[in-house]
């Protein structure tokens, strides 16, 4: 699976997708593989203030429990609930299907330090 240049791409192996002044989060393809089979997924609710570097939720494996963690502040605006009823949609499509919550940014900023797609393979493979 190709790795979305519309985004970018964090250490942490989350991505995130600006559009005005919402930012989508989700998992990277890499992150998911590690992960393997991904059997419960919980974010933070709608309506929640989130600083830059909180945890906005939790994915659990088979394998283990991941946080996810978001590098812009602001409110919550909405989680995928396709997500959270059907974990394994993060397997099988964690670019669009499976994204994970969506932040209504206060300050955008912090995306300008991430990787772009061409950087995070480099370092990290698709």
């Amino acid at each position: 699976m190709a790795m979305p240049t519309d985004r970018k791409y964090s250490e942490t192996h989350e991505w995130f997708k600006l559009e005005g002044d919402t930012v989508t989060v989700g998992l990277t393809q890499f992150a998911v593989d590690q992960l393997t089979d991904v059997t419960f997924v919980e974010m933070k609710e709608a309506g929640t203030d989130v600083d830059a570097g909180d945890s906005v939720g939790e994915v659990e494996s088979v394998k283990t429990t991941s946080d996810v963690y978001s590098v812009v502040g602001g409110t919550v605006a909405e989680t995928n609930a396709a997500a959270s009823d059907d974990p394994a949609i993060l397997n099988s499509d964690p670019y669009e299907a499976g994204w994970l919550i969506k932040i209504t940014a206060s300050d955008t900023s912090a995306l300008d330090g991430l990787m772009d797609a061409a950087a995070y393979e480099a370092a990290h493979g698709s």
